[in-house]
């Protein structure tokens, strides 16, 4: 693995790690980009195990986004904006010519391929698993307000509670009562995958807001390179699996790929059929 730190444009820094072959060209190097809440260390396994998987001279870049890991707080003028420059410098960095986004990481390589369309930054290969997309409404985003409310207040376990109800609509978690949830994360969240999950609550505010913000983030999504495959896990709340038929409808020429035993946590946990899958795609 090989570790740096990048210059933003607006002076802060981006932590990015690499994996495989140092040489690899642009067209055999995949820019990963991760979901809410995780770091890019996180997604080791799963680099290691597609930089593997892609073979000999590929290879995989992951960079902590703003607010994560090693790399700088989100600005105070932070949005989709920031995230898209980002790509952009990590781009420019690596020379790649591939992007894979997960969950929210999903929306970030979405909007960055929507805005680098016509130019040299547009992607030749365009993935995204489970992406995080508010799109025609699949998703309702009115709780977002009281999770921000509960964060700013410091009130972790409500806020975590009012995430996880937010997310999975529908499902069992979601008919939780409130209190009972509230006390079930006040349990799981002294985890230490949970305890890095509550130190970035501050910075997942400003990524949620600026992904589902329908005002702020482009959506014609119709431009992007016909190439692009959508993929979702067949076990995976049905909010991404709506939102991946959508986003399909709206890119000619465009794939959708069911992972059979796919879930949310598929990528970072470096499910082998996922990783697959994901390198096939990428060489074919």
């Amino acid at each position: 693995m090989r570790e740096r730190d990048i210059r933003t444009h607006d002076g802060g820094k981006l932590a990015l790690y690499s994996y495989g072959a140092e040489d690899a060209p642009g067209e055999r190097r995949v820019v990963l980009i991760g979901g809410a809440f995780l770091t890019a260390l996180i997604y080791r396994p799963f680099s290691v195990a597609l930089a593997k998987g892609l073979g000999d001279g590929w290879a995989v870049d992951v960079y902590d986004r703003r607010g994560r890991g090693n790399s700088s707080d989100q600005p105070h003028n932070y949005s989709m904006v920031t995230e898209i420059a980002d790509v952009r410098t990590i781009l420019d960095a690596t020379d790649a010519r591939n992007i894979l986004g997960h969950s929210l990481g999903g929306s970030v390589a979405l909007n960055a391929a929507q805005a680098f369309a016509g130019t040299h930054h547009q992607p030749d290969r365009l993935a995204v698993y489970d992406a995080a997309v508010n799109i025609d409404g699949s998703m309702d985003t009115d709780w977002m307000a009281g999770f921000e409310d509960s964060v700013n207040k410091g009130n972790i376990n409500l806020a975590l509670a009012r995430m996880k109800r937010g997310m999975h609509p529908g499902s069992a978690l979601a008919r939780i009562p409130e209190p009972v949830l509230v006390g079930l994360m006040a349990v799981v969240s002294r985890t230490k995958v949970n305890t890095m999950f509550r130190e970035l609550l501050p910075s997942g505010v400003g990524e949620l807001k600026a992904a589902f913000d329908a005002t702020e983030t482009p959506r014609d999504f119709s431009v992007l390179p016909p190439s692009t495959h959508f993929m979702v896990g067949k076990k995976s709340p049905q909010y991404y699996k709506v939102t991946a038929a959508r986003l399909h409808a709206a890119v000619p020429g465009s794939t959708l790929e069911i992972s059979p035993k796919g879930f949310h946590g598929s990528v970072p946990a470096a499910v082998k059929e996922l990783v697959m899958d994901i390198s096939d795609y990428f060489k074919s």
